[in-house]
This record gives C-alpha cells, structure tokens and sequence, in this order.
C-alpha cells in the first residue's frame, strides 16, 4: 500500500496518507500574539486547507487531540470548534493539558480523516 507525504520539512510532514486515512501533523497558529478563540480559528483553516490537499474533508473526521496550554481556555476553544466542525459527522477528540512548544503557543490541534 503506498503512502503520500506533503508538507512540512525536514523533521514531520504536515499530511501522511496511508490505507485511506490522512494523518495531519499538529497545526498551530501563525499569529501566536492572537487569543485563544483566534488562534483556534487559524488552525482550524489551516486543517481545512490540509485536508482539502489530501482529497478529503472536516465531513470525514476521524478523530482529534486537542492541546491547550491553560485549560481554563476550554470552553472558549470549544465554541469556536462547535461552529466549525461539521455536527453530523464529529470525530472522536480528546482535550487535554499540554506544555507546547512557546508559551504564546495557546492550542495545537492534529487530527485523523478518512480519504476516499
């Protein structure tokens, strides 16, 4: 079975597909300046436009981890990701508490989607 990697650099690629399911890395803000509800919705566009180069969509969701420097950002996060993902098909998805890698890096979010 073949596998596809794009994106990314030296050290991960940003997708691997691989028995039809695309891996995304984990995706974090550019504007690290931003707050918690901005900087969810940059790397929810830029899943977005990581499973659109893989042939796929947030529709085929697989699962999710969530990290987030300060839990007490949660339901914050939560509302922005409740009017992105697509509520008749939501992947299984985890939140959990995490050091990440710069301390205005607030959340960092890698999910799994099917491809066809």
């Amino acid at each position: 079975m073949a596998i596809t990697r794009f994106g990314g650099n030296a050290i991960n690629a940003r997708v691997v597909i691989h028995g039809g399911v695309a891996y995304l890395s984990g995706i974090v803000a550019d504007d690290k300046s931003a707050g918690i509800a901005d900087q969810t919705r940059q790397i929810l566009a830029k899943i977005d436009k990581h499973l659109a180069d893989a042939k796929t969509s947030k529709s085929k969701l697989l699962s999710a981890i969530v990290y987030l420097s300060d839990m007490s950002k949660k339901e914050e996060m939560n509302a922005v990701w409740s009017s992105w993902i697509d509520a008749a098909n939501p992947p299984v998805r985890a939140c959990v508490g995490a050091e990440l890698s710069s301390p205005s890096t607030l959340i960092e979010i890698m999910v799994t989607a099917a491809v066809d």
